[in-house]
């Protein structure tokens, strides 16, 4: 079902190389919704869309919270950490985001990126096939997530509340995310985010999962 053609561009590692990162606050809890709704009024917010995401599939290794490794839609999309910024803001390189079947070499540093080692016989694996290699492996954990995005803009910061669901268990979420440091820090603060713990999605889905 994930080898269909979608509307997500594929990109090589040498193409997500050229995108700027951008640094990302995000929270997750309960209450949150409320809380940035009462608030991003005051912060002059500018409203952009609603987005029914279609299920993906995360896949969390024991060894690293730094590669964000997801299936969505088709392709098999990797982040990896490169940073944080003086204020905690985690900074995340796209490194591709590949059509499958995926290549051998491809795949290979993806798990290497997992810190995981896994035997890699065939040249290139389907979606069930990499699912199956990764349901059978120890230290790596799938995860589905569905998500309900609402996007928002705050002094030109990108943001957004969202209702999450890891593995049908349902938490909210917020996030604000930029090139802009100084622009990231004062969208944190005009949301009431300032105060709480920075977790990635990783970490996010590792606490309620049990992993």
């Amino acid at each position: 079902m994930n080898d269909r053609p979608t509307g997500y561009a594929a990109t090589t590692a040498a193409e997500a190389a050229k995108i700027a990162p951008r640094a990302e606050f995000r929270v997750f809890g309960h209450g949150i919704v409320d809380l940035v709704e009462a608030k991003m009024w005051e912060a002059a917010a500018q409203l952009q869309q609603v987005r029914h995401m279609p299920a993906e599939t995360y896949f969390l290794s024991r060894h690293t919270d730094e590669a964000n490794v997801k299936v969505r839609d088709g392709l098999l999309d990797i982040k990896v950490r490169v940073g944080v910024t003086p204020q905690g803001y985690e900074i995340f390189q796209p490194r591709g985001k590949f059509r499958f079947p995926v290549k051998k070499d491809e795949l290979a540093a993806i798990l290497a990126a997992l810190k995981v080692e896994m035997p890699l016989a065939a040249e290139s694996y389907g979606y069930d096939e990499f699912l199956a290699l990764a349901r059978a492996h120890p230290d790596l954990v799938p995860v589905t997530v569905e998500k309900v995005r609402h996007g928002f803009s705050v002094g030109g910061v990108t943001c957004e509340f969202a209702e999450v669901m890891f593995n049908g268990a349902l938490v909210e979420s917020a996030c604000c995310e930029s090139e802009d440091h100084a622009g990231l820090e004062r969208a944190v603060t005009a949301l009431g985010l300032s105060g709480m713990d920075n977790t990635n999605y990783l970490k996010a889905a590792k606490r309620v999962v049990g992993l």
